[in-house]
């Protein structure tokens, strides 16, 4: 039984790769700010603007260690800040695998200047497609550190077309595969 954390900055793939990649394997895909959202009846946005992120944070903290303990196959999409925060890196990589999906500042940027994008993510509202590449050029800065705890690292830049998500989900299902002995 296994069980895969994605991890990686905001528009890395996490829930884009993670799905197909659960399929390709046959098992369980849990996005955690889904999971959250279900949990508390609000969305991730809800709850940044209503009790702020340090609520987020804690909602987001309790709902890994719900996922983490259920074990059993599954994929779980964590969102770029569970890393970050006292405890969830090592919880991750006790329990299963950490797998951090990495990209350039301006593919990450690039997905994050598009509408269904921005309007998701609480962090991103008000801010200028320059401010988005500035915000991520120094989120990334700041957060690799936590993110480079992960087992593996994965390149997630192709993840544009039907065609791209499918080939990378392919990759990282063999890789995975290689490094942890796992059989479809």
């Amino acid at each position: 039984m296994k069980t895969v954390f994605l991890i990686g900055y905001m528009g890395c793939g996490k829930t884009t790769l993670g799905e197909p990649l659960a399929r390709l394997l046959g098992w369980r895909f849990v996005d955690l700010d889904v999971f959250i959202e279900e949990k508390c009846g609000m969305t991730a946005k809800e709850v940044f603007m209503t009790h702020g992120e340090a609520h987020f944070r804690q909602l987001e903290r309790e709902a890994l260690n719900e996922v983490a303990g259920t074990g059993g196959d599954a994929i779980v999409a964590c969102g770029g800040g569970t890393p970050l925060q006292p405890g969830n890196m090592e919880l991750m990589n006790r329990v299963g695998v950490t797998v951090w999906l990495r990209a350039s500042v301006e593919r990450i940027t690039s997905r994050l200047v598009l509408p269904e994008q921005r309007s998701k993510r609480p962090l991103l509202n008000d801010l200028s497609d320059e401010e988005i590449k500035e915000s991520v050029k120094k989120g990334l800065k700041t957060r690799n550190k936590f993110y480079k705890k992960a087992q593996l690292q994965f390149d997630s830049t192709y993840l544009e077309s039907e065609e791209e998500i499918n080939d990378t989900a392919q990759r990282l299902a063999q890789l995975l595969m290689q490094n942890l002995e796992i059989s479809k």
